[in-house]
């Protein structure tokens, strides 16, 4: 998802009041020949803005319907904040972080002042002369991807983590570390240059925001009664039919996701994307339903709702630059991996209650490499690199920011507090009250 323009953050500022002559005569030339291409264009991504924004309603679904009842309220709130982070922080610090425009340190940092642009003359991205669409609907798109990172980690620390030790992780994780490793590529940065891809973000946002939650479920260990004399206790989720309904909207929502990532309306290019995202999802469905049939002698829904949401991760990086047959390969892969992953993850003792590493990280990683295996235009060791230096980076940062702080507000909550649920203990409510909540481990 390349911005069309690295100006527009790096010309704009907090206390931005005119634009460079250049853009002034572009926006002219845009109003007098390419009017009515502008409105579709902007049109079609605030609607794609709208699609990304209902992916958290997805997200907080989800995670609630694959948790247990008495962390719902938590999981609810969680999400709700997430969102509203992402917004404020990207808003102040981290558009500009992730655009630009010009790089200080060799093309790995810049920084183009705090906040955004206020004038009214703040209109049109610009490529070739022609609007494409606004500056405020650029913002506005690119911030929707911002809090998704947090909200990846969300569902793998959950029902253990303090309320507010995952809300500074998120306000620090959210405003600097996705916004700084994102302009490597995204902003014109180092990997941008040396030719690495990744259309719509399974490195940049999913495998960004996996690599945190790997780190997270490290630093807080599993769930009380998890792994009990050497074996696995199942945990189930209490609620299939709401984890099912946010699979749905995100599905529904990824048309957004990765559709608007072509930055305009272009009806070939969106249409071609929508294809290969929704071949990918549903090739994900039934690998990742046949894998689990076959490993567990029974069809399990969560691995199924997981293999949907793994072949969307797998496809993101290259829904653009793929076949639809490809695209399809994709998802078969994706889905045979993130039932693998989650077997592997759990016999490693590393407790992910939704499976959100394995979806976000695992195929995340596949699919950034997958755009080098079937594009022939880009490079499989050049993707290599790239996914090589998110994840350094990225979890090696997480890491920091965990246990920095468990070691100073703490970030696990105590035994009884566990044992009794976070909606409870955290907020004083229940989300489903009049009913007796189940307080054993």
């Amino acid at each position: 998802m390349k911005a069309t323009k690295f100006i527009s953050a790096a010309a704009c500022g907090l206390f931005a009041a005119t634009l460079p002559a250049a853009l002034l005569a572009g926006e002219a030339a845009a109003v007098s020949g390419g009017e009515a291409m502008y409105t579709v264009n902007n049109t079609w991504m605030l609607v794609a803005t709208f699609l990304v924004f209902l992916m958290h309603l997805g997200f907080a679904s989800l995670e609630a319907g694959m948790t247990r009842a008495k962390n719902t309220v938590n999981i609810l709130f969680k999400n709700t904040a997430i969102i509203a982070i992402g917004l404020l922080t990207y808003a102040a610090v981290g558009f500009n972080l992730m655009y630009p425009g010009d790089f200080a340190l060799g093309s790995w940092l810049g920084f183009a002042g705090f906040g955004i642009g206020t004038s009214p003359e703040d209109l049109h991205i610009l490529e070739d002369g022609i609007g494409v669409y606004t500056y405020w609907t650029d913002f506005i798109f690119q911030a929707m991807f911002a809090a998704t990172a947090a909200t990846i980690v969300s569902g793998a620390v959950a029902e253990r983590i303090k309320l507010h030790g995952f809300l500074v992780f998120t306000v620090l994780y959210v405003a600097f570390i996705y916004p700084w490793v994102g302009s490597w590529q995204w902003g014109g940065g180092w990997l941008d240059e040396l030719g690495f891809y990744d259309f719509a973000g399974s490195t940049l946002v999913h495998s960004v925001g996996g690599w945190a939650a790997l780190a997270g479920v490290i630093v807080l260990g599993p769930r009380l009664g998890k792994y009990v004399g050497g074996g696995i206790r199942p945990i189930p989720g209490h609620n299939m039919p709401l984890a099912t309904i946010g699979v749905f909207l995100l599905w529904l929502g990824w048309f957004g996701f990765n559709g608007g990532s072509v930055l305009s309306a272009d009806p070939g290019m969106v249409s071609y994307v929508f294809v290969t995202t929704a071949m990918a999802a549903a090739a994900g469905v039934l690998s990742a339903m046949a894998t689990s049939w076959a490993v567990t002698r029974k069809p399990d829904l969560t691995m199924t709702l997981n293999g949907a949401l793994a072949g969307l991760v797998g496809i993101t990086a290259g829904a653009d630059a793929v076949s639809v047959g490809a695209a399809v390969v994709i998802g078969i892969f994706a889905g045979i991996l993130v039932v693998c992953s989650i077997l592997i993850l759990d016999r490693a003792k590393l407790d992910d209650p939704v499976g959100a590493i394995s979806v976000h990280l695992t195929c995340g990683i596949w699919g950034t490499l997958a755009v080098g295996i079937f594009a022939a235009d880009h490079s499989l060791l050049i993707q290599l690199l790239g996914v090589a230096a998110y994840g350094v980076v990225s979890f090696v940062a997480a890491l920091a920011i965990f246990q920095a702080i468990k070691l100073t507000i703490g970030l696990r909550v105590d035994e009884e507090e566990e044992r009794r649920g976070l909606d409870i203990t955290e907020h004083g409510m229940e989300a489903y009250s009049g009913f007796e909540m189940n307080t054993t481990p």
